[in-house]
């Protein structure tokens, strides 16, 4: 007789039509003006992380073990879940002629509108999986990504916000009420804070370094209004926090916040720009941080949520090490560790000081936020 595997069945949604959307080249911030170089720049939201994610991934041998999940087209009705009708009709006419800005830095071609699409079903398309049972945990490798993308304009790389429009499905389509959006980018997560800023039902942490990007966003003090007072938890760390400070923030404010919650399902906006190498952020993470933080997760996803745990792609601009982030990231939620030779020594990693301590600052940010917290959480008392 066969041994019968106890590992669990992981999901991955991935297509080749996530290349198609083409941001253009590199152009100074603000003009947007190209840079002026002789060689032009590929813009930092290209498609080579998404696709040298999935190449990593085939090559490991980790493709075999995990489930396709095929992603399907969102409707115009499920991203108006949050979009204005106005907004989702100027991105379909500006790409329509050619392409262009949706927003502020949220940059169009002619194919992006059905790729933005692709993009937000494909994270719906994840979530049927893990709901229906077919799949315990799965990854959406989407393009392009969604958490800056403001109801009415796009923002950050972003055009529609795919985890808003993931969680509205959850609770639409499928009846969970309790939904946890975890988002880990370096960048505060702004279009999620403000589709769920009044709503009890949707618990949203952002965790990002701390006045980076987008400017008004990401405050500690910014904590929900109305009856969503106190669901929104913006954990804002000081440049060059490392793992030790992210972990002590996991510990200590989103583990406790997410047990007193006990969501129905659990949803986590990827970024791995927060890693060492990212020229967007200053971080300094390692793939083992990327392992543990996905651990985490799935650890709050088990006790409360019967497992159900979505993960989707967002920001991530070292080409080089962006894609063994989010291999780190896949091969934990798959119980797998596929030896891949990394192209920075971790064992050096660990050596800097960031790794296993967490600084004065590191420290004074998670007592700030567990100070502002522990109005709303019982367990932070």
């Amino acid at each position: 007789m066969g041994t019968v595997s106890t590992k669990p069945a992981v999901g991955f949604v991935y297509d080749d039509r996530y290349l198609q959307h083409n941001p253009g080249l590199q152009t100074a911030w603000g003009s947007g003006r190209q840079v002026p170089f002789v060689e032009p720049t590929m813009h930092p939201s290209n498609y080579r992380l998404v696709m040298r994610t999935k190449h990593l991934v085939d090559m490991t041998g980790l493709s075999k073990d995990l489930t396709q999940i095929a992603a399907y087209p969102a409707q115009e009705s499920d991203i108006t879940v949050y979009h204005t009708p106005e907004y989702v009709e100027r991105v379909k006419q500006i790409c329509a002629e050619g392409g262009g800005d949706t927003g502020e830095g949220a940059p169009a071609s002619p194919d992006s509108y059905d790729i933005a699409l692709l993009a937000a079903g494909g994270g719906m398309a994840a979530v049927d999986a893990v709901v229906e049972g077919r799949v315990r945990r799965a990854f959406a490798n989407v393009r392009p990504p969604g958490h800056h993308a403001m109801s009415d304009k796009g923002m950050g790389f972003c055009i529609f916000n795919n985890v808003v429009v993931a969680a509205r499905h959850a609770q639409n389509r499928h009846g969970l009420k309790r939904v946890l959006v975890l988002d880990w980018d370096v960048h505060d997560g702004n279009g999620t804070q403000d589709a769920f800023y009044d709503d009890p039902n949707v618990l949203f942490f952002s965790l990002h370094q701390d006045q980076l990007y987008p400017p008004g966003f990401g405050e500690i003090a910014q904590t929900g209004s109305g009856a969503g007072e106190g669901f929104t938890v913006n954990v804002a760390l000081p440049p060059g926090s490392g793992d030790a400070t992210y972990m002590a923030a996991f510990e200590q404010i989103i583990r406790p916040i997410a047990d007193e919650f006990k969501p129905e399902i659990v949803l986590v906006s990827a970024g791995q720009d927060a890693s060492t190498m990212d020229p967007l952020g200053r971080m300094c993470l390692t793939t083992e941080a990327y392992r543990r933080m996905t651990q985490a997760m799935i650890d709050i996803a088990e006790q409360h949520a019967n497992g159900r745990l979505v993960i989707l792609q967002e920001g991530g601009y070292s080409e080089l090490y962006g894609p063994y982030c989010t291999l780190a990231i896949v091969e934990t939620l798959a119980e797998q560790r596929m030896n891949a030779d990394e192209p920075l020594a971790l064992d050096g990693l660990k050596n800097q000081p960031q790794y296993s301590t967490v600084g004065e600052s590191g420290e004074a940010a998670i007592a700030r936020i567990r100070d502002t917290q522990k109005a709303y959480w019982k367990f932070l008392s």
